[in-house]
Parts: C-alpha cells; sequence; structure tokens
C-alpha cells in the first residue's frame, strides 16, 4: 500500500503542523486529514497549499460524537483510516494547593481523555483492517513531572500508561500503537519564555538546544512506518538527552 490515509489532531499548532507537513512530503499519495476546533488558520493555510492531499475536519477531542463524526467523514471519503496521532494538547500550569478544578479537568479532558475517544473512534476500522498505527504525543512532564504541571503530567503519564496498554490488547492486529514523548521544543509554547528562562532551561539539557518540530515529526513518521512495525508500546523520548 503506497497511500494512507492519516488523521492528526491539534493540527493547528506548530508541533502538529510539522507532522502533517511530514506525512505530506514523505508520499505523493498520502492523504492528510487536520482534526481543528477553534484557531485554524494555519491548518486552513496548509489545506489550500495541498488542496487534492490535505482538509481539515471539525474536531473537539474532548466530545466522543465529535470524534464519530470526524471519522465517519473520512471512512465515507476514502474506506480506511490507517495513522491516528493524537497530538491535541492544552497546558493551565500551576500549584497544586490553588489550581482550579476547571484547570484540571479541562487538561485531563483534552490531553487524555481525547486520545481515549480518538483510539476508541479509529479502532474499528483498524480492526477490520488489520492494520493501522496510533502515535500518541506525550510529554516529558509525563516521565519527569516538573512542579506546577500536577494536571498536565498526570494526564501525560496516563496518555503513556493508556499507550503501553493498548498496544498489548491490539497488537496481534497488526495495529501498532506508541508514545513519543518531546521535551522542549521550539514553537508556540515555548514563546513566552523570557531569555533568561531560555538559557536556564537549555543548560539543563545534554544538547544544550531546544528541539525543532521537524525533529519530533519524524520520530512520528517512523513509528508510522511499515518499518516500525514490530515496535509497539514504545515511549520514544525526543528531549536532547535530559533523563
Amino acid at each position: 500500500m503506497n497511500s494512507r490515509i492519516v488523521l492528526i489532531t491539534g493540527a493547528n499548532g506548530g508541533l502538529g503542523q510539522a507532522i502533517a507537513r511530514s506525512f505530506l512530503d514523505e508520499s505523493p499519495e498520502n492523504f492528510v486529514w487536520l482534526g481543528v476546533r477553534s484557531g485554524r488558520e494555519q491548518a486552513d493555510e496548509l489545506a489550500v497549499e495541498f488542496p487534492e492531499r490535505c482538509r481539515c475536519v471539525e474536531l473537539n477531542v474532548a466530545e466522543a460524537a465529535s470524534w464519530r463524526l470526524a471519522v465517519a467523514g473520512i471512512i465515507s471519503a476514502h474506506q480506511r483510516l490507517d495513522v491516528l496521532v493524537n497530538n491535541a494538547g492544552k497546558h493551565q500550569d500551576g500549584l497544586l494547593a490553588t489550581m482550579p478544578l476547571t484547570a484540571w479537568e479541562e487538561v485531563l479532558s483534552t490531553n487524555l481523555d481525547g486520545a481515549f475517544h480518538g483510539c476508541q473512534a479509529v479502532l474499528p476500522t483498524m480492526i477490520s483492517q488489520r492494520q493501522g498505527r496510533i502515535i500518541n504525543i506525550a510529554s516529558l512532564s509525563a516521565l519527569l513531572a516538573p512542579p506546577g504541571q500536577t494536571n498536565y503530567a498526570a494526564a501525560k503519564a496516563g496518555l503513556v500508561a493508556l499507550t503501553q496498554s493498548l498496544a498489548k490488547e491490539v497488537a496481534r492486529l497488526n495495529i501498532t500503537v506508541n508514545a513519543v514523548c518531546p521535551g522542549y521544543i521550539e514553537t508556540g509554547a515555548l514563546a513566552g519564555m523570557s531569555e533568561e528562562e531560555r538559557k536556564g532551561a537549555q543548560s539543563k539539557i545534554p544538547m544544550r538546544r531546544f528541539g525543532r518540530a521537524q525533529e519530533v515529526a519524524a520520530a512520528v513518521r517512523f513509528l508510522a512506518c511499515a518499518e516500525a512495525s514490530y515496535i509497539t508500546g514504545s515511549v520514544l523520548k525526543v528531549d536532547g538527552g535530559i533523563y
């Protein structure tokens, strides 16, 4: 199979855009769906740039019904779905002692519940195909939890555990499930850091630099390729050697 149908959530951010471009560059036969809800300007631009091979689909990752509708539309168009990249995520950092309940619930809903709903939505098709790739974008915070991120670290750690458990459940069906844990990556998420904060963060990285979104995208693309068919339940760090 030379062509693949790919769905990427959180496709309007820097990391989602890099992952989408990586699949579009991989093969002229690939078709990439960009799951977006709001703030979709970059996703729309990418769809215009590749009008024959890329399209946006309305998707609220926190709602199971939205997932079912989005996946049904993709299946109707292509009769298959080969790769799901659960990339949607959000931060609402703060100390646990004073964290609003909404900050806990919204971060868990987007980062963990969203992946759960996504996996449930695509698995019937992948099971019937007896083939599929699911890549969950977790975070270094899942493995090395920092202060001020109890909600985000818990959600991403849960995503790692979900990945490893689900991988065992579907391994015999030629469906692989893996997680990627990026460290400090040059995207909009780091835009609010001061120069002093950037230098402090880089001093903790053995490579002494932040990663590029394209470097994370390359790891995602590898885990989705045929050559990675014996890799499942793995957690791949892309962090410059921090941990």
